[in-house]
């Protein structure tokens, strides 16, 4: 089986008192329904298995009344193999998005208390996923997300580090290139070689689990390909089976102009890209389900290169990027894989070396800006690295880059003082500017939950002199 990074956080989960039921939301496909199974099989006595999708009837046992006890004699009754064992059992509710009563029921769970719950959906993001389904089949009662009652995780396909492990790297060997990137030191060659290599079959098989599987069962591209057109299939249906009506129309119509958007020197989103004439009044909502849906993920522009980056973004003005390089080289023309490992990427390479650092950075849970000023002045990815505002260059092979030199040597107006540039290269420095080959991007480490420790304040001392102030009046 893949080795998912999401195991640790599940593992946590159980362990932590008291926990919340578990909700875990990612893009259709990217193996959230293994990972937990297997997970509940390996840590429960029993698991209690619901697809809904697959399932539709069990649908019925969450009607109604919301009491426990009851939603366990309608699952029973359904599923009469099922073991419900007080503090032993895992329920696992599979594609939650097609049953909103079973979200609504989590409070009731919690409350309970006697069972864990996890819960999976593809399309959670979507916003009013369920109300199509009440308009539906008006038998399905009022429902609500059990807001303070569950916990919610997003998971999303193997990046590249988990893509390693799949390929038999072991941790050893990460670690010692992680050495070398923390010590700016060069990789041994033989080690960056087969490093550099193993990034190229990344880009071109992606992190989906299925095409990963598939890679690694046959090793060939064309088995892959299949995978990604039966998924990007899946993809466009959902686009038609959860859209609103009025989305329905301009949804695939935005997908599928993501390469020609990536296409254009700048790579600005534009509305005229679609087709002739499109206004964002048209398709800004189309744009927002793909986003809400996991597919895609915008970047943007930024006023200025300072932090805080999401304060200074421009809302309207960004690039889209698919959320996995798989699902962007599955939209481009066969044959583009056999390219990019042969090295023929020509004009098209500078979106794929820029989709696979959206890639990294969005698996790190990082949101995407970047800067553009009129004129010509582009720095591709910005980020904030410890407590700074650091600039990530991207190239394809070797190149200088305008951009930077410009930022750096004008640090009273951009206040940039270091820089990432990643290429076709080994580790090196140049003053500011820090070399790094490309697929040293998974090695960025981003802050996590601010641990600031503030000073106790003495608030009786504080009282205190308040009282003598008004007391010398």
């Amino acid at each position: 089986m893949l080795k998912r990074k999401i195991e640790e956080t599940l593992v946590q989960w159980k362990n932590t008192p008291d926990h919340l039921p578990l909700v875990i939301k990612g893009v259709r496909q990217c193996g959230k329904t293994f990972i937990v199974q297997w997970f509940a099989e390996q840590h429960y006595e029993s698991v209690v298995y619901v697809n809904f999708a697959l399932e539709a009837g069990k649908i019925t046992a969450f009607l109604g009344n919301k009491d426990v006890n009851t939603i366990l004699l309608n699952l029973s009754t359904l599923m009469p193999d099922a073991k419900f064992i007080p503090g032993k059992t895992c329920i696992i509710l599979d594609e939650i998005q097609d049953c909103p009563d079973a979200r609504t029921s989590l409070k009731s769970f919690k409350q309970d208390g006697r069972f864990d719950i996890i819960a999976t959906g593809s399309l959670l993001g979507v916003k009013g996923y369920g109300d199509k389904k009440k308009k539906k089949n008006k038998k399905l009662g009022k429902n609500s997300v059990p807001v303070g009652f569950e916990t919610i995780i997003s998971m999303c396909p193997l990046d590249f580090e988990e893509f390693l492990w799949a390929n038999g790297i072991r941790q050893e060997a990460i670690d010692a290139v992680r050495r070398c990137f923390d010590q700016e030191i060069p990789v041994p060659e033989g080690v960056h070689h087969a490093f550099r290599q193993l990034f190229f079959r990344y880009i071109v098989v992606g992190g989906l689990p299925a095409a990963i599987n598939k890679f690694l069962e046959t090793n060939h591209m064309g088995e892959v390909a299949e995978v990604y057109k039966s998924i990007i299939d899946e993809y466009e249906d959902d686009m038609v089976k959860y859209a609103d009506d009025a989305d329905k129309p301009h949804i695939r119509e935005c997908f599928e102009s993501i390469p020609a958007q990536l296409a254009k020197e700048n790579k600005k989103f534009q509305y005229a890209t679609i087709k002739k004439g499109a206004r964002a009044s048209q398709y800004l909502g189309s744009l927002q389900w793909l986003e809400d849906a996991g597919i895609i993920r915008r970047c943007y522009n930024t006023n200025t290169p300072e932090l805080p980056l999401g304060g200074n973004k421009i809302d309207d003005v960004f690039k889209v990027y698919p959320t996995d390089i798989g699902i962007l080289m599955a939209m481009l023309d066969t044959g583009t894989r056999a390219d990019v490992l042969q090295g023929n990427l020509y004009g098209y390479k500078g979106a794929i070396f820029e989709g696979i650092m959206a890639d990294f950075l969005h698996k790190k849970g990082q949101n995407l800006y970047y800067y553009h000023k009129d004129g010509g002045l582009e720095l591709d990815f910005l980020i904030r690295h410890n407590g700074e505002c650091v600039p990530c260059e991207v190239k394809a092979k070797t190149s200088k880059a305008k951009s930077i030199t410009t930022v750096l040597n004008h640090p009273e107006k951009y206040h940039i003082s270091h820089v990432f540039k990643f290429g076709d290269y080994n580790v090196g420095r140049d003053g500011a500017i820090l070399t790094v080959p490309s697929y040293m991007g998974f090695l960025l480490e981003f802050e996590g939950v601010e641990d600031i420790d503030l000073p106790i304040l003495d608030i009786e001392e504080v009282n205190r002199l308040a009282k003598e102030m008004l007391s010398e009046e």
